[in-house]
């Protein structure tokens, strides 16, 4: 019963972000402004992330919008994130996604360990990467873009959801990468991230 309320509560709150989000518009300059914060770790056009922060050009509006929506609401605990979209408005979340969203996507990651590459292909075929995040792995609406994402922030994403510590906008990442190994991950995110 606990389960089935925590996803009805957690559908709801999806549905009511998604509605409020396609009403509000967004603008991309404005976003700019915004997303100057978000740039130190994350990156500009002209520079890379830092540490272990995903490369959020070209990332899907969508899914960023909800990333940052639930890390505002403390539906998604990211420490490094604490208290930063405080005072953050639904307009302002979506200025800065549009921002992200409109920049090119980058393109090649240097080159790939060639039998790394073939594994990771073997098992995005087996596990159905393409069939959500689309063939090309450029992701839709909520679903994000994992080609050419950074390869250590990826393997740290897919063991997240494999060991229950993350989630998306329901639990279907945690079912795909159930007893996926260490190496595998491995595998997967050199593939992913050399598209």
């Amino acid at each position: 019963m606990r389960a089935i309320c925590h996803v009805t509560v957690f559908c709801g709150v999806v549905f009511a972000c998604g509605v409020a989000f396609a009403q509000s518009g967004s603008d991309p300059a404005r976003g700019a402004v915004k997303a100057v914060a978000c740039e130190t770790c994350h990156g500009a056009p002209q520079r890379p992330p830092t540490g272990s922060a995903p490369l959020l050009a070209g990332q899907q509006r969508e899914f960023l919008v909800l990333q940052m929506f639930y890390m505002r609401e403390g539906l998604r605990e990211v420490p490094q994130k604490a208290g930063v979209f405080k005072g953050y408005s639904d307009r302002d979340l979506e200025d800065v996604a549009a921002y992200y969203a409109t920049q090119t996507s980058p393109r090649g990651n240097g080159n790939p360990d060639l039998t790394l590459h073939a594994l990771g292909a073997n098992l995005s075929r087996t596990l159905g990467c393409g069939s959500c995040h689309l063939p090309d792995y450029r992701g839709q609406r909520h679903v994000p873009r994992l080609s050419n994402q950074r390869e250590d922030y990826l393997t740290v994403a897919l063991r997240d959801y494999r060991d229950n510590k993350r989630t998306g906008t329901d639990t279907s990442m945690n079912g795909v990468m159930y007893q996926v190994t260490d190496s595998e991950i491995r595998a997967l995110a050199h593939y992913l991230a050399h598209q």
